[in-house]
């Protein structure tokens, strides 16, 4: 694929299809695997999703939703998200879809209508005991980290982490950081098949925080070249603004930058060709020490947000 910054910052709508204000599957990315869509729903909205040779995550963005599923085993069932008031509200339950099912998420009437975050990986029409069921995972179940520390601190949830057996190919988490702090540092690069490295694309998807008086938040995002090869050359600095989506198709990524005064959010899904479902990374070599500044600073008292505390 080509990697100048309008083929890997996508502004706010700039992929929108139909209800979808961010649709980026692999063909619209020009890779192999990954995918994110994001939606809003108005309140008694309905909106039908068809994962085809995808498995998804539905990620409540803001608000919660009814989703009634036709599972790819001839199974229907009606779930419940309870999601929550935004993302920086704390975690959310999340609903697992496998490849082959067929859902319609719908809001109540009498609410305030909904966001929904979808990552999502291609897994093709797995066997039947290979592919995963679907699955809704509590809240109470997903699991709060803290990285780094002093100014790299950040908050991660990790619904579909790699170490979470929820997905066949699918490698999904949230992250928070707030205002002031860097996130994805020191750079590092998942672009290899190695003893040491997952060959993964990633797609990050941004919300930013406003201002008191609801000025429009910034952050920053940073993706560079890791080959001299010129099919591989990515130089991207870009301010992210809400609602934003970068691409990471190779190369260092990091940091994220939060400004002061304004949380940043984003969600990751990441996948590869590798069946081992892992997440295996390297750090950019020159910047690698500043792992080792952490040990002597406190974790960053603001976090976790909402009602992770």
């Amino acid at each position: 694929m080509t990697s100048s910054s309008a083929d890997l910052h996508l502004r706010a709508g700039a992929s929108a299809r139909g209800a979808w204000d961010a649709w980026i599957t692999p063909e619209v990315a020009g890779w192999g695997w990954t995918s994110l869509r994001a939606a809003d729903l108005a309140p008694g909205q309905e909106l039908a999703l068809e994962t085809g040779d995808e498995e998804v995550v539905l990620v409540p963005l803001r608000g919660g939703l009814r989703v009634a599923v036709d599972s790819p085993a001839g199974e229907s069932a009606v779930y419940e998200l309870a999601g929550r008031a935004s993302v920086f509200a704390g975690p959310t339950d999340v609903l697992y879809l496998p490849a082959g099912s067929k859902a319609v998420l719908s809001t109540s009437p009498d609410g305030g209508g909904a966001r929904v975050g979808v990552p999502g990986a291609v897994t093709g029409q797995l066997p039947d005991g290979v592919r995963k069921p679907v699955r809704h995972i509590p809240v109470d179940e997903v699991s709060v980290e803290l990285r780094g520390a002093g100014g790299c601190t950040r908050e991660v949830r990790n619904f579909a982490s790699a170490d979470v057996d929820v997905a066949s190919k699918l490698v999904a988490v949230e992250v928070v950081t707030p205002g002031g702090n860097w996130s994805s540092y020191p750079p590092h690069k998942h672009d290899e098949t190695t003893e040491h490295e997952s060959e993964l694309e990633e797609v990050y998807y941004f919300e930013v925080a406003p201002g008191p008086s609801g000025e429009p938040g910034v952050g920053y995002h940073r993706t560079y070249s890791t080959s001299d090869r010129d099919d591989r050359q990515i130089d991207l600095l870009v301010e992210v603004r809400d609602r934003d989506t970068v691409l990471v198709p190779h190369g260092w990524h990091g940091p994220c930058m939060a400004a002061p005064g304004n949380h940043l959010y984003y969600l990751n899904a990441m996948a590869g060709p590798a069946d081992d479902r892992a997440w295996r990374i390297v750090d950019d070599p020159d910047l690698a020490w500043v792992r080792s500044t952490w040990a002597d600073q406190p974790t960053d008292p603001r976090l976790p947000l909402g009602d992770a505390r």
